[in-house]
């Protein structure tokens, strides 16, 4: 199966936000090749919360060139062969934890469609979560400005809109 034909499996199966899903589903109907970035109408990008539910907190990254607090995540490449599978590459590489993270069961915990600079005009996030393990040592990437576990009661004072919201689906998929 290749990784859009996974992509479409996954959204296929993603049963929240319908709206955006058929968005998502949509555009990739219309651009093939929607999954990587070279697509200028968008594309599709893969991320994970990395979650640390034993002390209750999350890991973010300052963003370089947004300059924003974010969850890990990014393009997929050719070598993915899942959407997961990308989310999970982009969570070990922009954390540096390499060993022992694992995606929270059930898929996506949600989708965020958000523009970005010319060639390229949207990026469809699936989101993700991944816990971390407990003896978890991030180190910052050269794609972050900084690196930071933050609790989950502090993640609205730093993030926006998207990562709280990412961080409240994932904690009722813990509940």
């Amino acid at each position: 199966m290749s990784l859009y034909d996974d992509a479409v499996r996954v959204l296929k199966g993603y049963e929240d936000q319908p709206e955006l899903r058929d968005v998502y589903l949509a555009h990739l109907a219309e651009h093939p090749d929607g999954m990587y970035k070279p697509c200028e109408a968008g594309h599709l990008t893969s991320s994970a919360l990395v979650i640390d539910p034993v002390r209750g907190r999350v890991l973010l990254t300052l963003h370089k060139k947004l300059g924003m607090w974010l969850q890990m995540g990014g393009h997929c490449e050719a070598g993915d062969p899942t959407v997961e599978a990308a989310a999970l590459r982009e969570a070990a590489e922009e954390s540096g934890i390499t060993t022992g993270l694992a995606l929270l069961p059930g898929g996506p915990v949600r989708l965020d469609r958000h523009p970005i600079p010319a060639p390229c005009h949207w990026h469809l996030d699936v989101q993700y979560a991944a816990l971390a393990p407990a003896d978890a040592v991030a180190e910052i990437s050269d794609e972050s400005l900084d690196l930071r576990w933050f609790a989950y009661e502090d993640v609205a004072d730093v993030a926006d809109t998207s990562v709280v919201e990412l961080l409240k689906g994932t904690l009722a998929r813990l509940a």
